[in-house]
């Protein structure tokens, strides 16, 4: 019976390249697809439906969930870029339906008890590297070269253009955004646009709407920004006294994470620097 038709009456096929090499102990489903010159290490786990293209790499003690994509290249599960690892079986963990385009690499925890985490439905472009411990959340965006460092934390929906850099330890709040380009060492609170090195220049509007925002939500996001980063208040004071001035699960969000913030916060640039985002608030 020629394939086409075993697939047709609900056969798994098992799509093997001759040339790749897979360790017996590794867990490969039937429903896998795996191309010329891959390379699946023992430990390795993969989910139903996932395809495997050329030359990736996948190795270390990594889970991987199901539907999930890995372009030319790739390497997942690699030891971490970190001069105090010695070895040891740290993790990778990786959810459902990502995209993994050419050449991105996710590097295993540097501590036998640690784990890199990526979620669901992310999008990691070409180039893109997640370093050891960090944390993608679900729905992310990273852009070709985008760099996080060690132990970054990227919430849900955030979108970081091309050859962003994220300094270790920082973290990337939800539906943020990175310009290209741009640097960060401090954090970037939920829902704002990161411009240049440690800056901000207003709110992610597209997104929120995007994201199904409210017109009212994104109204009370704006007035909280301009609370806390235009109004001249110290930045404490602001938080505390903004608890009492808005109610919204967004406004509560971010006044949240600025409140854990230990590395400090990315600034705002200025209203002669933030034109355009102001002009997206007006549409609201």
């Amino acid at each position: 019976m020629p394939a086409n038709a075993l697939a047709s009456e609900g056969y798994c096929l098992r799509m093997i390249h001759p040339t790749a090499v897979i360790h017996p102990r590794a867990e490969v489903p039937a429903s896998v697809s795996v191309g010329p010159y891959a390379v699946i290490d023992e430990h390795v786990v993969l989910g139903p439906g996932c395809v495997v293209g050329p030359h990736v790499y996948l190795t270390g003690h990594t889970r991987i969930g199901g539907q999930n994509r890995f372009d030319a290249g790739c390497v997942i599960g690699e030891a971490p870029q970190d001069l105090k690892y010695q070895g040891g079986p740290a993790r990778v963990r990786i959810g459902d339906g990502n995209v993994f385009r050419e050449h991105c690499t996710v590097h295993r925890s540097n501590k036998a008890e640690g784990e890199t985490g990526v979620g669901s439905n992310n999008f990691i472009m070409v180039g893109a590297h997640v370093g050891h411990d960090s944390s993608v959340g679900n729905h992310v965006i990273l852009t070709n070269g985008v760099l996080l460092g060690g132990h970054v934390m990227v919430d849900d929906g955030a979108l970081l253009s091309g050859n962003c850099l994220v300094h270790q330890f920082v973290r990337v709040g939800m539906l943020a955004m990175m310009q290209g380009g741009s640097a960060i060492s401090k954090d970037l609170p939920p829902f704002c646009v990161a411009r240049g090195n440690n800056g901000i220049c207003g709110l992610n509007s597209i997104g929120l709407r995007r994201a199904g925002s409210s017109r009212d939500d994104r109204l009370e996001l704006r007035r909280l920004y301009h609370w806390l980063f235009r109004s001249g208040r110290r930045l404490r004071q602001a938080v505390d006294e903004a608890r009492q001035e808005f109610s919204s699960e967004s406004a509560r969000r971010m006044l949240d994470f600025i409140a854990a913030s230990k590395r400090g916060l990315c600034s705002e640039r200025g209203r002669g620097r933030a034109k355009a985002a102001d002009s997206e608030d007006a549409e609201e």
